[in-house]
């Protein structure tokens, strides 16, 4: 069955949403330094990520492009639009805005990053699972961390979750024979740097240290995919 990986994958962030809602009656305080925890943890992630660019410079200008188009499109206020929307719909009773973050956050750190892509090729290149079981044992430890201060929304990222490596595994045939091996890899490279740098943010913002728009920064993704494209077709590759 080739989306078995991201069926699992969803199923562990909704079972990690679900335990962490029933440990979310613990003292502020300690809400308060498990949260400083989860930032810090997210941030380290992220500069990991960061760090296996093969060009630096791909990121560097995927960030800069990428953020003129998402605060040209307002991405972020239609992503927290939507949250909003979805809690208007459920009659939320938790605090205004809590559903919203929850979904927003882990949406993006669920889907930002490497092993999904490559998990979902896996299971629509050779119907083989361990990579997105071993990313939904990972999802699902986090989300329980998530849930437990930011609220029943971190469930539905389970939803684009679904969406987006299902796509990939589905058509990861016509992927395989459309872009080449090497365009793939620096790609995937280039795509899983760039969004450590945006993972970096959203920890930097579960520290209330800063409030940076992340959802502005994801155009960064397309133009990685230019930028590799651009770099393959003229021979530039490292």
């Amino acid at each position: 069955m080739v989306l078995l990986g991201t069926l699992i994958n969803a199923a562990l962030i909704i079972a990690g949403t679900l335990i962490g809602r029933a440990l979310r009656n613990i003292p502020e305080k300690m809400k308060e330094t498990v949260m400083y925890a989860i930032g810090l943890a997210v941030v380290v992630l992220g500069l990991q990520m960061g760090f296996g660019s093969q060009n630096f410079v791909i990121v560097i200008i995927s960030l800069v492009l990428g953020t003129v188009l998402g605060e040209w499109a307002d991405l972020d206020q239609k992503l927290n639009r939507f949250g909003h929307w979805i809690e208007v719909k459920l009659g939320a009773k938790e605090s205004k805005g809590s559903i919203a973050q929850g979904f927003v956050t882990a949406t993006l750190i669920f889907v930002i990053g490497a092993m999904g892509v490559i998990g979902a090729l896996e299971s629509g290149l050779s119907n083989e699972h361990g990579v997105l079981i071993s990313k939904g044992i990972i999802d699902g430890f986090t989300s329980i961390i998530l849930a437990s201060t930011l609220g029943i929304g971190v469930m539905l990222s389970a939803a684009p979750v679904f969406v987006y490596q299902g796509l990939i595994a589905l058509f990861a045939t016509q992927i395989s024979l459309i872009i080449p091996e090497a365009a793939l890899d620096l790609f995937i490279a280039e795509m899983s740097a760039t969004g450590g740098v945006m993972i970096v943010a959203i920890g930097l913002n579960l520290m209330g240290v800063t409030k940076i728009r992340v959802a502005n920064l994801l155009p960064g993704i397309l133009v990685v995919a230019l930028a590799v494209t651009v770099i393959y077709q003229f021979n530039l590759m490292p």
